[in-house]
């Protein structure tokens, strides 16, 4: 299998970046010229693309993850920090909506101990939220119980 097909056969199971594709398809006896030159093929057909790379990314994880989380799992993939941003800026919008979700469907009700409500921070931060958005959630969610 040639290694263009073998790029073709990646990008039909899912986006990929860039970097991510190059460093994929360099497990393969092959020098790094000729993936340079699949790769810049495969973007002038416009099949591969970051921006949808990033997209696709964020749309996966913003169900169960935070911005600071999905923003880390981007750069690891290579994506440029410009692409980064402008795919990030919708979701901190919505950001809010999703850590309460998350966070009721997990827990269900407000801390009533504070060993219990460091439970609840430390789990929201380790999905990626920012400490803004944890709080947010804990104090509209006591305002709603009271």
């Amino acid at each position: 299998m040639n290694l263009y097909t073998r790029a073709l056969g990646y990008l039909a199971r899912r986006e990929y970046s860039r970097q991510e594709l190059e460093r994929k398809l360099s497990r393969h006896e092959c020098t790094l010229a000729e993936i340079k030159n699949i790769l810049d093929r495969l973007e002038q057909q416009k099949l591969l693309s970051d921006e949808r790379a990033a997209e696709q990314i964020l749309h996966t994880r913003s169900r169960k993850y935070g911005s600071r989380r999905i923003r880390y799992e981007l750069q690891m993939k290579g994506i440029t920090d410009h692409l980064i941003e402008a795919a990030m800026k919708d979701f901190e919008q919505t950001e809010f909506c999703c850590a309460r979700a998350l966070w009721y469907k997990k827990f269900g009700g407000v801390p009533s101990t504070p060993a219990e409500r460091g439970k609840q921070i430390r789990y929201l931060a380790g999905k990626g939220f920012p400490s803004e958005v944890i709080s947010r959630v804990l104090c509209d969610a006591r305002e709603i119980e009271n």
